[in-house]
């Protein structure tokens, strides 16, 4: 029987990676919110057929050469990355604490993801009628000017508007936007066009300013995509597919928490490769917790393949 492939464009902002302390001994990778996801995504989805598809900008330099090379490593594919002269992939450091509790500081300001709608068409835009689906995030829509904000709005409404899956995650990063206003015009209308939103409750209650979590659980509940996954730490995960009720996914129970880098990340890959491949939300949205309680038991955003290839092979 011939296996139907899925096609899945994924666009951010994958950035080079420092993790130690200030000042100590620093190991170099690479991650970012939407690139851990397509890499989690290939791992997850192989099996089903889905091939899942980058898009970000990349300088001409040897690091970004090299992010390439790796990604295609993990199977995903680069057709839709722009290398730009005179840019270079943003840098972030990650320092860890006893909890497994993660702190960022970044230098990102002029990363050629940035300007990766600073062209007529993108490679995204000229392939717009081949993708079953589209994944994005807070981060994503964060990073670009406003008229590149505009031309991804574009796409959402047009791959919505022919039927494909558009997938959006909540991620906010409030020193990424200019005002909170300016970042909360942007969610609800990401929201307004997605078809599937993974919502993280604790961002949630930060970008409204909630002074409660049941307040931020209510207003993610009241949101307009049909599909909605609410994502709320240890407690279990709220789902509501199209049209059924509210249901719960308890997560999984971990030991010892070491890093909790990409948990939301890989859960999203965990949850869409199961969708994908015709599995029901509450099905997949357990298979997202597996997925993600393996993860947050490893050090840095990716973990290595061979710690969740049982994962894979048993999905």
């Amino acid at each position: 029987m011939r296996l139907e492939r899925k096609r899945v464009a994924l666009i951010g902002e994958c950035m080079l990676e420092l993790q130690g302390q200030a000042f100590g001994v620093m190991r170099q990778g690479y991650g970012g919110d939407t690139l851990n996801t397509a890499v989690y995504l290939a791992r997850c989805g192989a099996a089903a057929g889905i091939r899942p598809s980058y898009a970000t900008g990349l300088g001409e330099d040897r690091f970004s050469s090299g992010l390439i090379e790796r990604w295609q490593e993990e199977g995903v594919d680069t057709g839709l990355v722009r290398r730009l002269a005179g840019r270079m992939p943003g840098l972030y450091l990650i320092e860890v604490d006893e909890r497994g509790e993660r702190s960022f500081s970044y230098w990102r300001d002029t990363s050629a993801a940035k300007a990766y709608f600073e062209v007529e068409r993108t490679p995204l835009e000229q392939g717009l009628a081949s993708w079953d689906a589209l994944y994005l995030s807070g981060i994503s829509l964060a990073i670009l000017p406003p008229a590149g904000r505009e031309r991804l709005f574009a796409l959402m409404r047009a791959l919505r508007e022919r039927g494909a899956m558009v997938v959006f995650d909540n991620n906010y990063r409030p020193r990424l936007w200019a005002n909170a206003d300016e970042a909360r015009s942007s969610f609800e209308r990401a929201f307004e066009l997605a078809t599937l939103a993974l919502v993280t409750a604790d961002d949630h209650q930060a970008l409204l300013g909630l002074h409660s979590a049941e307040a931020a659980l209510a207003a993610a509940q009241d949101l307009a995509p049909p599909e909605l996954v609410i994502k709320r730490g240890a407690a279990a995960t709220l789902l509501r597919a199209p049209g059924g009720p509210w249901q719960e996914a308890a997560t999984e129970p971990v030991a010892r928490v070491v890093d909790t880098t990409a948990a939301g990340d890989s859960f999203a890959a965990g949850y869409l490769s199961r969708r994908l491949a015709g599995a029901g939300a509450l099905e997949s949205a357990r298979f997202g917790n597996r997925v993600a309680a393996r993860v947050i038991q490893h050090r840095g955003a990716l973990i290595p393949a061979e710690a969740m290839a049982d994962l894979v092979d048993a999905a």
